[in-house]
């Protein structure tokens, strides 16, 4: 190192100067607000991508983890299909978790933006049918995709319109059971519409119902999408009330580049350690379209590593944001 490189440092690149703002945001909140940072952030796992494995199993591996929550897949494809809840009731109080929300599979057979009004009746009724089996499980959200994932070329230019109104049809339910509706911004590479916190936003607003207010983020669509991750978790704000988690190369936390300490100080910032809100980890690969996982056998050694490695990974680096100055 020269005099010249003392006297002149680097500047730093504009990720880093978003990344030091909301670490010097966190530090003054630290000191000046300590009691915000007495709770812990509530930690679930999404398992919709542990396949045809049975419920007992997941909650087993899941409790060998230490987790308390669990995110469940929305299996409700028709009536006669999916979870039952005295059953998911009775295999979670045995292994002492709670059930955090639901997550929505939303696809061409059932896409609220469809120029097809069977496809949208079928989104709709599947719609009902979560909210009404989340709220038996007592659940804190569904996650709502306004399109079909898989399909990224949009049908026409009023599939916007179309999915708001859709949703708004159905948007009592979730008012009258008491499940948030978390709209989810999915990168362009599976979804055709509603890409950003900015999108899912006007959104929300086009819906314009009390029942749709709320955002589930994902960190590795907000990679591919938002300008920055941390500034995406701060303009989501008291909307968001959950946020999937996976690497930069959407495998387990720590095994890729992803600049986590950055999210749980956004995180903090906007208080998301309140009840209701929650990190969900959902590792699901890099393809575009996950959701063949759903209908396949998982290898049990592999889903083991993923929780393992996330979970301790995820608390390492937590208490480490938390103790460091």
């Amino acid at each position: 190192m020269t005099i010249r490189d003392i006297l002149n440092p680097m500047k730093p690149q504009n990720f880093e100067i978003k990344n030091q703002k909301i670490h010097q945001a966190f530090l003054e909140m630290k000191q000046k607000y300590p009691e915000r940072l007495q709770e812990r952030l509530a930690f679930s796992w999404s398992n919709w991508g542990f396949g045809l494995e049975s419920l007992t199993e997941s909650a087993a591996r899941l409790q060998r983890a230490g987790l308390r929550w669990i995110e469940l897949q929305g299996n409700h494809h028709s009536p006669d299909l999916g979870y039952q809840p005295e059953e998911v009731r009775r295999v979670l109080t045995d292994y002492g978790i709670q059930v955090s929300g639901l997550c929505g599979i939303f696809s061409p057979n059932n896409d609220l933006s469809s120029n097809n009004p069977y496809q949208r009746q079928a989104a709709m009724d599947y719609i009902r049918r979560e909210v009404e089996f989340g709220a038996a499980v007592g659940a804190y959200y569904l996650i709502v995709v306004p399109g079909a994932v898989g399909r990224t070329q949009p049908y026409d230019g009023s599939e916007f319109e179309r999915s708001a109104d859709s949703l708004r049809r159905v948007a009592d339910e979730f008012s009258k059971h008491g499940v948030r509706a978390a709209i989810e911004p999915i990168r362009s590479a599976e979804v055709s519409l509603v890409h950003t916190v900015a999108d899912a936003k006007r959104y929300i607003m086009a819906v314009n119902h009390p029942g749709i207010t709320h955002i589930n983020g994902d960190v590795f669509h907000m990679q591919a999408e938002e300008a920055h991750i941390g500034e995406a978790i701060l303009e989501a704000g008291a909307m968001l009330t959950n946020l999937h988690l996976a690497d930069s190369n959407r495998g387990a936390l720590g095994e890729g580049s992803l600049d986590l300490d950055t999210v749980i100080r956004a995180l903090y910032l906007i208080g998301f350690n309140r009840p209701g809100c929650f990190v969900t980890p959902e590792p699901l690969g890099p393809g575009g379209d996950p959701y063949p996982a759903m209908h396949g056998h998982p290898q049990p050694t592999v889903l083991e590593h993923l929780v393992q490695q996330t979970v301790t990974y995820f608390h390492q680096r937590e208490e480490q944001v938390l103790t460091s100055s």
